[in-house]
């Protein structure tokens, strides 16, 4: 399909395939100083800098970004990171005079990465950086680039791309599909598949409809991998992130609705004073570059038994909304994973909404992986608790890592109710826990690793409830 962008300050326009990547674009064109590294969005190597009129600028992985999610947008990577005049961005000059690289591969996507947190304003940069890996440097002198440039002017020949993106009429005027297939020939067993943007849930509902056996592409730091290390053909594409009505966050009085479309940093900034421990765990959701593409809807939709974002919503008593064509239907969140890679979701039916109740906070949760930043997990547990007189008096608590999907631990929970929220209190329900689930043992952890974890997340909440410290960046030996 035919896609327009800005590249460094430039129109292009390009007709690509539905799902050649951003990063095999910009190499063949010979802007070879976006890495390719993990291929998966893992390293940060191939990090580039993307401006629209709705996020701002955002760090990105190249490697997993499909080019029709270009369209209309501001793309910079480090080659234009630098003025009209070859004046470096202080970025740039931070990491030489810090002497922040050596062998250099990994400095083009830490220098996007710090310019892109720059031009926010966003000085936490143990998390802006924790998605480019560094294995000669070391990571001391780079953080020292970054606060170096804290109080340096965003240059003005980034702002631009901001004027281009947020124009009327835009900068480009490419034509943008809004439902209907691309302007193609039949496909052939070389033809690129048919692929379309629509700009509604509406028309995405009426086309998914039509066309059942398509993949949905929001963020693509799922699908991306699909491509790039399992080399499937995704069949017809509906890239999604033109449905701004899916990217909508609704509180009412009784609760709080949160489209499909919302990515995970925007989620993680709501979530933030109503429910921190739910931010908390969305904070090390992946890096800067997944948090900013990847949504809570393709998080749920997935349907992965490791997923991050259900065990709290789920602890929260979310509710999940689906659609297929007109039709709607609406189910508790537990209830729509039935099995390992099988959800409760119709061909042509889509996920639109999740909605939690509005209510006290009085969640825990907490995600157990072996690295502290960007690992998958082993386990991942959330527990929303009501004390009366010191004693559970409800309880709903949920695990990701431990069955085939994530799941409620309803055995633990009525072992709880009346119980004293003590350590003596919780151990009233340790021989629950093998009710509840009969783990596996694989790469990330062992089975009674895992049992043994999760019945010591409840005793961390009684810790953390008693005001003790409990996050493992504040225990010490």
């Amino acid at each position: 399909m035919r896609t327009a962008f800005l590249l460094n300050g430039t129109p292009v326009e390009t007709e690509a395939h539905a799902t050649e990547t951003l990063l095999d674009w910009l190499r063949r064109r010979g802007l070879t100083g976006t890495k390719e590294g993990c291929n998966e969005g893992d390293c940060g190597a191939c990090t580039v800098m993307v401006t629209d009129a709705a996020t701002g600028p955002r760090a990105l992985n190249a490697c997993i970004l499909f080019l029709p999610q270009l369209h209309g947008k501001a793309v910079r990577t480090v080659e234009g990171l630098s003025g009209p005049d070859g004046a470096p961005h202080p970025a740039q000059t931070a990491m030489v005079a810090h002497h922040g690289s050596q062998c250099g591969f990994c400095t083009p996507g830490f220098v996007v990465a710090m310019a892109a947190a720059h031009a926010r304003g966003r000085t936490d940069h143990d998390d802006q950086l924790a998605g480019n890996l560094c294995r000669c440097t070391g990571y001391a002198p780079i953080l020292r680039a970054a606060r170096a440039i804290e109080d340096s002017p965003r240059p003005a020949w980034l702002a631009e791309d901001s004027a281009a993106v947020d124009a009327d009429p835009p900068f480009f005027l490419g034509e943008i599909l809004s439902g209907g297939e691309a302007a193609k020939p039949p496909r052939g067993a070389d033809s690129p598949p048919a692929c379309v943007l629509p700009e509604s849930a509406d028309a995405l509902a009426d086309w998914y409809a039509a066309h059942p056996e398509a993949t949905l592409v929001a963020g693509a730091t799922d699908v991306g991998l699909w491509v790039t290390k399992q080399l499937r053909d995704l069949g017809p594409v509906a890239f999604l992130h033109r449905c701004r009505d899916l990217q909508r966050i609704e509180e009412t009085e009784t609760e709080i609705r949160i489209g499909a479309g919302v990515t995970i940093e925007r989620l993680r900034t709501a979530m933030e004073p109503r429910h921190p421990a739910f931010a908390e765990i969305l904070r090390r959701y992946g890096s800067e570059q997944v948090r900013a593409a990847a949504t809570i809807g393709g998080n749920i939709a997935n349907g992965s038994p490791i997923g991050d974002g259900p065990p709290p919503l789920i602890a929260l008593g979310a509710t999940l909304h689906l659609r297929k064509g007109a039709a709607r239907r609406s189910l508790p969140l537990e209830d729509f994973f039935l099995d390992y890679a099988r959800q409760d979701r119709a061909p042509g039916e889509f996920v639109e909404a999740v909605s939690i109740p509005r209510q006290p906070d009085r969640l825990f949760a907490w995600k157990v992986s072996k690295r502290f930043d960007q690992d998958i997990s082993a386990l991942c547990g959330a527990f929303d608790l009501a004390l009366e007189d010191g004693r559970v008096a409800a309880a709903r608590i949920a695990f990701g890592g431990m069955a085939g999907v994530p799941k409620r631990a309803r055995a633990v929970e009525a072992a709880l109710l009346g119980q004293p929220f003590t350590e003596a209190g919780v151990a009233a329900a340790d021989a629950a826990w093998a009710e509840d689930f009969q783990p596996i043992s694989d790469m990330r952890a062992s089975a009674g690793y895992r049992l043994a974890v999760a019945r010591n997340l409840l005793l961390r909440a009684v810790h953390a409830h008693a005001g003790r410290p409990a996050h493992v960046l504040e225990v010490a030996p």
